[in-house]
């Protein structure tokens, strides 16, 4: 007995040594979001930038209490420093010039974003207007993207703006011009959902990258889909698994982006780092897997709301909704397939070494105290 208690316990302490000695932020998602505004009138084009607050602390600093928030006054003491960091990283050219900065409207700091608006002279027929967003281009560790949602006249297009493709362009045609408003009325407040034609970054290839970058950021998500797997199982059960975890959170992803349900995040993002643990406590106790693919499946309905939240800050237009989220669930899928296919090789190697299960037990020990980590974490910030 006490040989099996060292055999079981020696791995979850070794474990412990790991994590602790490591300095971890207990952040499940490296994603620094963006949502712009580019709107386009006959007498101006005007820009309006929306950067996640926490993006800002890590640009500019200012967060002199440490408690990952800026207040009026802190915001004030750094919002020309990062005024300069954004005007130095974005870019509004019109026919290949730069338009300059002539016109900020204002910076302020609203709920958990800070707001920039600007104007920018107007778009002739036959030319051409291009931004681009240099914005943590050269930063490895960040997972940056700029959601973009352009409004021409009549019509409407979204982009995604992340890697290495960070320009979008549009060819104003004498028809295009045509159809803008003259400046004193936003087209926000009358659009139908159609959409324009824009350069390739405008498109499914996107979506289809942002889903892809979108999973490898979400360290939450990741590690969720380890522990499912790390447990000794048949092929047949990892089939079962991995195709309700798919299924699930395929059903939520769609529901929520399309606005059929709404879940707030207070609820979502706690609820996942719960699941890891869990998952990581089965591993722990039990030796042999069963019926798991249940469990999978109403664990993977709510990884599919934690999926959607980068997506329902996007007014995607009705026209775009289907392409957008299928490509950006195609994303995802292409990231997981490539996982499982790389992971589940090695684990039938690992399985063949009689110490196997020991692994197996350290590796959910990690997988528990993180999710740990960052369910309490999650939990004490919405308080």
């Amino acid at each position: 007995m006490t040989v099996w208690r060292w055999r079981f316990f020696l791995p979850i302490f070794m474990a412990m040594l790991v994590l602790l000695s490591c300095e971890h932020r207990a952040d499940a998602h490296g994603y620094s979001a963006t949502f712009s505004t580019l709107e386009l009138y006959q007498s101006k084009t005007e820009l309006t930038y929306a950067l996640d607050e926490l993006s800002v602390i890590e640009l500019v600093g200012g967060d002199t209490n440490q408690d990952k928030t800026l207040d009026s006054e802190e915001f004030a003491a750094v919002d020309q420093k990062l005024l300069a960091v954004l005007q130095s990283s974005i870019d509004v050219k019109i026919n290949g010039e730069s338009a300059g900065w002539a016109h900020v409207e204002s910076l302020a700091m609203h709920p958990k974003k800070a707001v920039l608006k600007a104007s920018f002279p107007a778009v002739a027929a036959s030319q051409q207007i291009q931004l681009s967003d240099q914005l943590y281009l050269n930063d490895k560790a960040s997972n940056y993207v700029n959601l973009l949602t352009v409004y021409n006249g009549t019509q409407r297009s979204t982009a995604a703006l992340a890697g290495s493709n960070r320009t979008w362009s549009l060819n104003m045609t004498a028809d295009d011009f045509a159809g803008l408003q003259p400046g004193d009325a936003s087209p926000q407040q009358q659009l139908p959902d159609e959409t324009t034609s824009s350069s390739a970054t405008d498109g499914w290839l996107s979506f289809f990258l942002l889903g892809m970058n979108h999973i490898l950021s979400g360290y939450d998500h990741l590690l969720f889909l380890f522990s499912l797997l790390v447990a000794r199982q048949t092929f047949k059960q990892y089939a079962a698994t991995i195709t309700a975890f798919t299924i699930a959170h395929c059903i939520t992803l769609a529901l929520t982006v399309t606005g059929v349900i709404h879940v707030s995040s207070l609820f979502v993002e706690p609820a996942i780092a719960l699941s890891i643990c869990y998952v990581a406590l089965d591993n722990l106790i039990r030796k042999k897997v069963s019926y798991r693919w249940v469990l999978t499946f109403v664990f993977g309905l709510i990884h599919g709301m934690g999926f959607a939240d980068i997506l329902t800050e996007m007014n995607i237009p009705k026209s775009n909704l289907a392409v957008d989220l299928i490509s950006f669930n195609v994303g995802i899928e292409t990231v997981q397939v490539v996982i499982v296919a790389l992971v589940l090789p090695a684990l039938a190697l690992l399985y063949r070494w009689k110490h196997s299960r020991q692994v197996a037990v350290a590796c959910s020990a990690a997988a528990l105290m993180l999710g740990g980590l960052w369910l309490v974490e999650r939990v004490v910030s919405n308080l």
